[in-house]
């Protein structure tokens, strides 16, 4: 174990690993410091760039860009109480209150302090928990990895969003996504809509782009706004002071640096919830608590340290048993499956250097990225105050590039396309989004699993195997105890709006209908299949033609309720004045990814996206055409170094340059 533990921190320091760590440090920082963007996002931009790469490199990459996010959120949370992930939202509650008081240099102190040594703790008790789930994970054949599988989906489906159903819904639609294209068993095409490009299935990145970066991009430029219309506030001095609260508070930062692995180790949670749950606990714990809310080091010092030592408890599932700890950790998935790689035994025996290799990633970026922040915080700053639309082409490039960069086919961007809307109306409608893409990533696994357990078992798996049995009852208590849960909240609710996906109720029905009508296909395309073809997509369909029913019929009462109590009534089904013009503008920016696709055809995306970011700007942004054209070129220069001579890019043949 000392050897590849040794090992594994040779891979991490090696070129090129190391050059792409820094990249992903530098990159983590900015999206963390942005509000709107986030690790998930950033993981879902960066995903396709790791074509090529070398497996340490990869997750290198990826891990210091995700692991960094966290500690450069509490820039904005600080400064403005804007938290610049959701994972910082508890960090606003008593940091943004110091910098009102003149001590934002001293919550950044402590905060940056404490995702340093949260980080670092997590990182190390990922590395050392190997011992422990290596016997566990070598004792887990194909039965168990289905059920382990079931139960990922379960826990993710079921603590994603405020409604259960929802969740176990948009799971089994990823599934049935994960179906299109040829069967593993037998060479039969699935759900290809007589499109040759779906005979290979969909492809990840554009799938995982459209779900989670499309959406976000489309919020940024849709709401015309500044990322903030707050004056900056000065934050000099106090640096050394918050690092000293930091230590003389080393209890609390240590009992929430566990409390953020505990949490990131159960799959579904993350730090979202890993930063509340210690800022409780800091209130419960502390004797004087009249401080709390007004600008407590202590309410900095807990959520700072759980939110980041979440990430290492978030990979022991994730690498150990293939069960990402949260949504980024499924994107991560899709890292796994580009370079070839498969979590589980694999990665604790073979690949035990690799795997050590992500816990020096993970130690060496949080260190860095805190050196790095108190040297640049009082600059880093200024970012949040840029206009939305001068970010939006610049973020927009990178998801059409990163979407082409897999496959290069027009089909590509398409899928981008359709999946983003896609994307947007679940976001609206108060749909997961994270099961659907957990469910894609898992669907060949679980279909395969089950089909080789059947083969050398017969059905008897189910309760034969004591792991399998272990594994089912934790799934009915997983439900039991989100059903619960859920009650709890609704009855301490005054409006029922929230079964019905937020204040859009209408939405949530179109994504129910969606869902339902994508359910009966599946099950109706796979009656005059092979058995061993159609088991998985009937065994998949079935219960989503049922949770999608229910969720219909919540919806359908929710808007009922709600027109009785006169609450909504006519163009209201759509939200108020405001939402409506932003959904507009929603539509209007797929108008204008269209254009960038109809123009990539005309004349190739080397001309194309320079002129789309020109026009949005100019259009959209109601900049000045000087300030347009250098924009653009200046992206033109970059699409032409890293794109073309750098990754060289597979371009499109144009219909007019050829």
């Amino acid at each position: 174990m000392l050897d590849a533990a040794l090992q594994g921190l040779w891979l991490a320091v090696q070129w090129p690993a190391i050059g792409y760590l820094a990249l992903g440090i530098l990159i983590g920082m900015y999206f963390g410091a942005v509000p709107g963007l986030s690790g998930l996002s950033g993981m879902a931009i960066l995903l396709p760039f790791t074509f090529g790469m070398d497996p340490v490199s990869a997750f290198a990459f990826l891990l210091g860009m995700y692991a960094v996010t966290t500690t450069s959120d509490s820039i904005t949370a600080i400064l403005i109480g804007v938290p610049g992930t959701a994972a910082a939202q508890a960090t606003v509650v008593d940091g943004y209150p110091m910098a009102k008081k003149g001590e934002a240099s001293r919550a950044f102190g402590a905060a940056f302090t404490c995702s340093a040594i949260g980080g670092v703790i997590g990182g190390i008790v990922m590395g050392f928990s190997i011992p422990i789930v290596q016997p566990i994970v070598l004792a887990f054949a194909k039965p168990e990895f289905f059920m382990l599988a079931v139960l990922g989906l379960t826990m993710v489906g079921a603590l994603s969003g405020g409604s259960i159903l929802k969740g176990l819904a948009v799971a089994t639609i990823g599934l049935l996504i994960a179906n299109v294209g040829y069967a593993q068993q037998v060479a039969i095409p699935r759900y290809w809509l007589g499109i040759p490009y779906l005979l290979d299935g969909l492809p990840l990145v554009p799938v995982v782009l459209g779900i989670f970066a499309l959406p976000e991009l489309v919020s940024l430029a849709a709401g015309k706004r500044s990322i903030s219309d707050i004056p900056r506030e000065s934050v000099a001095g106090g640096l050394m002071r918050g690092m000293r609260d930091a230590i003389d508070h080393w209890w609390l930062l240590l009992r929430s640096s566990f409390i953020g692995i505990y949490i990131g180790i159960l799959p579904a949670l993350g730090s979202t919830i890993a930063d509340w749950v210690a800022y409780g606990h800091a209130v419960q714990s502390a004797k004087d608590k009249s401080q709390f809310g007004k600008g407590d080091v202590r309410g900095v010092i807990a959520p700072e340290a759980a939110n980041n030592s979440v990430k290492g408890g978030e990979l022991v599932p994730t690498v150990a048993f293939g069960i990402p700890g949260s949504a980024p950790m499924a994107i991560l998935l899709g890292a796994f499956l580009i370079q070839g790689l498969t979590p589980g035994p694999e990665m604790l025996t073979l690949k035990l250097d690799l795997t050590f290799s992500m816990m020096w990633s993970l130690i060496f970026a949080n260190i860095v990225a805190a050196v790095l922040l108190m040297m640049w915080a009082n600059q880093l700053q200024k970012i949040i105050f840029i206009r939305g639309e001068l970010v939006v082409p610049a973020i927009a490039m990178f998801v059409l590039m990163g979407a082409w960069s897999g496959n290069a086919q027009l089909g590509d961007w398409i899928v981008l396309i359709v999946f983003g809307a896609i994307g947007v109306l679940m976001k609206q409608s108060g749909w997961p989004r994270a099961p659907i893409v957990l469910g894609f990533i898992l669907g060949d696994i679980m279909e395969n699993s089950l089909h080789l357990s059947l083969r050398a078992y017969g059905w008897a798996w189910l309760w034969e195997r004591w792991i399998v049995v272990v594994l089912m009852i934790l799934i009915v208590v997983t439900v039991y105890f989100a059903i619960r849960q859920q009650v709890r909240d609704r009855r301490k609710a005054t409006a029922s709006a929230s079964d019905a996906g937020g204040s859009v109720p209408v939405l949530s029905i179109a994504m129910s209908v969606l869902v339902l009508v994508a359910s009966v296909y599946s099950i109706v395309g796979a009656l005059g299949w092979p058995d061993a073809v159609r088991r998985f997509p009937i065994l998949v369909g079935v219960p989503a033609v049922l949770l999608a029913l229910a969720v219909l019929f919540r919806d359908i009462q929710a808007i009922r309720a709600q027109a009785v109590a006169g609450t909504v009534r006519g163009p209201a089904w759509l939200g108020d004045a405001d939402f409506r013009a932003e959904l507009r503008r929603s539509v209007y920016f797929f108008g204008w990814l269209g254009f960038a696709l109809v123009l990539s055809v005309l004349v190739g995306q080397l001309i194309a996206i320079p002129v789309f970011i020109a026009l949005f700007l100019v259009l959209w942004g109601r900049t000045s055409w000087l300030f347009a054209v250098i924009y653009a070129l200046l992206c033109a220069v970059f699409l032409w170094i890293v794109f073309d001579q750098v990754v060289s890019t597979n371009w499109y043949r144009s219909i007019l340059l050829g």
